[in-house]
């Protein structure tokens, strides 16, 4: 009697491990950061410096760890490592640099549990439906990230907010027992083969050779992409890092207050994202990818604005602004890998992505704080601080409009015989 195909069992799995390590982290800190400021009278600037001053010295440990490590370790120590970043900001005593490190083993636990082991789990497991499965592990960002969006807020309201990071920190301690006893790397762990099928797939083979660095550099639809996708998530993470300042900014001055307005908008961002991503994949397959890329930068831009709609007079707003921005959040990531395969070709993809994820990681964790100096410029002006975020925003739907919609062919100029060239046969 055949046994029954367990990939199914790993993608919810990884729904579950993606969410902890990567969604419920990352959407969630931020929630922390007035607390930050008021706790150790810490400038906005220098709270949102963390996390890049982290990504820059922490971003060899993708390279160089993640390719030699086993997944399911990456994902046990990458959340172990997020535990305890989480569980040393909830102990800082002030001192600058003890931050930066709390930073730095958060940034360090991202890069080994996040995006990466998940994608490679994925890919051993599925080829025909690697797709589908790839989604559903995706939403689960998403959807556990909500649930911290609403812990928090609760957690705040009844102890210290030292205390509500300290317990928030153990739902990161839940990947563990899935990734030890549930995921298994490879299909052949457990004697199956990829989607479940009879025997091993046929060696996929493709005439496409993969482009070099070269190439890419000297090709304008690759720079266009490269600051079209970093000034857009940039744009994304600025709004997710600064949306409780903004709300204290429109008059949400009283903690408990502010705290839900923020819990209610992430919440309805995240949940919208999930219709974002799954709307975008849907009219990838239906329409010029490009076009679509286009329409969910414009939107992203757009959207910015309709935070300072949200005030204490008028807080249905934030339905609005939640939902317009969360759904062309959730679009804008998947759609960048897409557009890079449309472009350059699926042999060179890994390449591209290469060059332009670094890129963008920084973008995510840069732009936040220069928001944070210009406001300072400013004099405490949100308004304009965010108009510069929606200027950049609208500069990478800019990019991605000159982007051409069927890349030029290759011309591969042929190679003459030796007897052509002089040369003995």
């Amino acid at each position: 009697m055949k046994k029954r195909f367990y990939g199914w069992w790993v993608v919810a799995a990884c729904f579950l491990t993606f969410g902890i390590s990567t969604g419920f982290p990352y959407y969630n800190i931020a929630f922390f950061f007035d607390y930050f400021r008021d706790d150790h009278n810490w400038p906005i600037s220098f709270i949102t410096l963390g996390a890049p001053v982290a990504v820059l010295l922490t971003i060899w440990a993708g390279p160089l760890i993640v390719p030699r490590v086993s997944p399911r370790i990456l994902i046990v120590v990458g959340t172990g490592l997020t535990f305890l970043a989480f569980q040393w900001f909830a102990r800082l005593s002030g001192a600058r640099w003890e931050y930066y490190a709390a930073w730095c083993v958060y940034m360090i636990g991202y890069f080994l549990s996040g995006p990466i082991p998940h994608q490679v789990i994925i890919s051993n497991w599925f080829k025909r439906k690697r797709g589908r499965a790839m989604g559903i592990t995706y939403v689960g960002v998403a959807i556990v990230g909500s649930i911290g969006n609403k812990l928090g807020p609760y957690l705040a309201s009844r102890m210290h907010y030292t205390e509500a990071l300290s317990y928030m920190s153990l739902v990161l301690l839940a990947a563990w027992p899935l990734a030890i006893f549930v995921i298994r790397t490879r299909p052949q762990d457990v004697g199956q083969f990829p989607d479940g099928a009879d025997e091993p797939p046929p060696e996929e083979r493709t005439l496409e050779q993969p482009k070099s660095f070269g190439y890419l550099l000297r090709r304008m639809p690759f720079w266009l992409l490269l600051l079209g996708s970093a000034a857009s998530i940039g744009s994304i993470a600025a709004v997710n890092f600064h949306m409780k300042f903004v709300f204290e900014y429109q008059g949400f001055v009283e903690q408990a207050t502010r705290d839900r307005i923020w819990g209610t908008a992430s919440f309805w961002i995240l949940w919208s994202s999930i219709a974002g991503r799954l709307l975008a994949g849907y009219l990838a397959d239906k329409l010029p990818r490009k076009y679509v890329m286009l329409g969910t930068y414009l939107i992203v831009s757009f959207a910015i604005p309709t935070l300072f709609l949200v005030r204490p007079e008028q807080t249905a707003f934030v339905y609005l602004f939640a939902v317009i921005f969360g759904f062309a959040m959730g679009a804008d990531y998947m759609l960048i890998p897409l557009m890079a395969a449309d472009q350059f070709g699926l042999a060179t993809l890994a390449r591209a992505m290469s060059a332009i994820l670094p890129t963008d990681t920084i973008a995510q964790f840069w732009v936040p704080n220069f928001v944070a100096r210009i406001r300072d410029m400013l004099g405490g002006d949100y308004v304009s601080a965010m108009l510069c975020v929606f200027g950049l925003a609208f500069l990478g739907a800019m990019a991605i409009a000159l982007l051409p919609r069927r890349p030029a062919p290759v011309t591969v100029r042929p190679q003459p015989s030796p007897a052509a060239r002089g040369e003995p046969h």
